[in-house]
């Protein structure tokens, strides 16, 4: 997937108004991703998303990972998007995010992944934009 393709379905599965929020909600979704997980798993993702978008991995990958809760993830989340989007915006807009990352990647590779976050996290891969998680 190219990233205008990416960044075009963020913005109609996040129902955002603009390209631009599209852009700023994926940047705040995967570098807070990319802060909780480890470098090697921050890698494998974003080698396999449009450049300019795993950079948003690569450039917040801690090393280890760091431990956020679900709770502080989506606060993250929330802080780093646009002034005026709440916690249950942004939550959806992360959601709708990882269901396009989840398509643009192959090999169940987001599923992977999911495995080494803890199980309160799943509520994360849940749903997107569907209702439902694609793989």
């Amino acid at each position: 997937m190219e990233h205008d393709e990416f960044i075009g379905q963020v913005q109609q599965r996040a129902r955002l108004a603009s390209r631009g929020a599209a852009e700023q909600a994926t940047r705040a979704t995967l570098e807070t991703l990319g802060e909780r997980l480890s470098k090697g798993a921050a890698e494998n993702l974003a080698a396999q998303l449009p450049p300019e978008i795993g950079e948003h991995l690569r450039r917040a990958a801690s090393g280890t990972g760091a431990h956020i809760d679900l709770e502080d993830f989506f606060a993250r989340v929330t802080q780093r998007e646009a002034t005026g989007v709440d916690e249950p915006q942004a939550v959806f807009h992360a959601r709708s995010i990882l269901e396009v990352v989840a398509e643009a990647t192959t090999g169940n590779l987001l599923g992977k992944l999911q495995e080494q976050l803890p199980p309160e996290y799943s509520p994360l891969f849940s749903s997107g934009s569907t209702g439902r998680m694609s793989s």
